[in-house]
């Protein structure tokens, strides 16, 4: 029986409360790196690159809780979230023309550097060479629209590719892989759990839950797996992770507390995921 373990976006505090919930997991006696694949998303594609690198799950989850990171504090605020609704008034069934608009706010927004961004992020990694268990990463082409699937075979490297799924519009700078610009994957759907299609068992952990005008919603996509057969957990934050995200899951000071959201939250979902997993 395939496994796919399939981890969403949602900023630094994303990064944190899925490393919190998967190193409780563990501890627990539940392993969800042995997947079969692994797909990631903005922040899910940091944590898959994380998890498959060969430190383990209690050093990850450490490494949250300590001290000053190279992280730097950005906040898209509301220009995001205007050029969301506007792209959703103007576009509401096409999310080709959809990404396009966004990715135009994300081409021209005033950011950190290329550089500076590519820093933080191979920072985050404890390998810069991709991993042997498969890891596919999502992102957007800011210009055309179109959603891309990075992985082993890409002829990308690893630091690029989580580069690209991570840049938030409005926050971040859009990444330049072969002369094309790319920004967060989580544009397209927040956790892309449609590309687990084919595999038996899915085990989803999202730190956000969202979906509106051609944003296929992660409902959606469960349900087009459950209707092939696959069997599907889904974890989202309860109250007191989705508290500690904060106002700005951007804020590198939300980390510590949403990893400690995510691991004590695990004890309540360990017996839902453990179901799908093991049997």
């Amino acid at each position: 029986m395939s496994k796919a373990l399939v981890l969403g976006g949602g900023g630094i505090a994303g990064v944190a409360w899925e490393i919190g919930l998967l190193a409780a997991l563990a501890d627990d006696g539940l392993d969800l790196t042995d997947a079969d694949l692994f797909i990631g998303t903005s922040a899910g594609s940091t944590v898959s690159a994380q998890i498959t690198s060969g430190v383990p799950l209690t050093e990850l989850y450490q490494q949250q809780l300590d001290g000053p990171n190279r992280e730097m504090l950005v906040d898209p605020g509301r220009k995001l979230l205007l050029s969301i609704l506007i792209g959703i008034l103007r576009h509401p069934r096409d999310e080709i023309r959809f990404r396009r608009h966004l990715g135009k706010m994300a081409l021209r927004a005033k950011t950190p550097t290329e550089s500076a961004r590519r820093e933080i992020i191979a920072s985050r990694l404890p390998v810069h060479d991709w991993p042997f268990p498969p890891v596919k990463i999502t992102a957007v082409d800011a210009k055309s629209g179109e959603f891309v699937v990075f992985d082993r075979s890409s002829g990308v490297e690893l630091v690029d590719a989580v580069a690209a799924s991570c840049a938030v519009p409005g926050a971040w700078p859009c990444v330049t892989i072969n002369g094309r610009r790319f920004m967060d994957g989580g544009l397209r759907s927040v956790a892309n759990i449609d590309l687990a299609a084919g595999y038996d068992r899915v085990v989803v952990i999202a730190p956000l839950k969202l979906g509106a005008g051609p944003m296929p919603s992660p409902d959606t996509q469960i349900a087009s797996l459950r209707a092939a057969d696959a069997s599907v957990a889904v974890v989202y934050p309860n109250k007191a992770a989705t508290a500690a995200f904060g106002k700005n899951a951007l804020d590198p000071v939300v980390r510590a507390p949403s990893a400690r959201a995510g691991y004590a939250q695990a004890p309540s979902v360990l017996d839902e995921v453990r179901a799908i997993w093991l049997t």
